[in-house]
């Protein structure tokens, strides 16, 4: 019997990029839905027009590109960039810093005379 083992280069990371039309109200409605819809398909948003989903092998990549081809927009672009789990392990983040927010001034007590 052979031993099939997952190791960083059989696990798979999907990005889904779309830059979608948005002028008109069916456009914002084709394209809110289609981001709904990858929702529901278990893609996480990494930034607005950035989608990610992690799969556990390239049988289930095949799947959610096929779920992903089938929701696309007549119009606009869709991008679907694969990943291997050693490759998404080497992604450099840097996060700029947070602002500071602003305390609030205490409101001033009035005396009434």
């Amino acid at each position: 019997m052979s031993e099939v083992r997952l190791n960083a280069y059989h696990i798979m990371w999907l990005f889904v990029f779309f830059d979608l039309p948005v002028v008109t109200k069916k456009e914002r409605k084709l394209a809110s839905q289609f981001r709904k819809n990858l929702m529901k398909d278990g893609f996480v948003m990494l930034q607005y027009s950035v989608y990610i989903r992690h799969c556990a092998s390239y049988e289930s990549q095949a799947v959610h590109i096929k779920r992903v081809k089938t929701i696309v927009p007549e119009t606009g672009m869709v991008s679907i960039l694969s990943v291997t789990d050693k490759q998404y392990g080497e992604i450099v983040n840097y996060w700029g810093k947070e602002k500071k927010k602003k305390t609030p001034i205490a409101p001033l007590q009035l005396e009434l005379f």
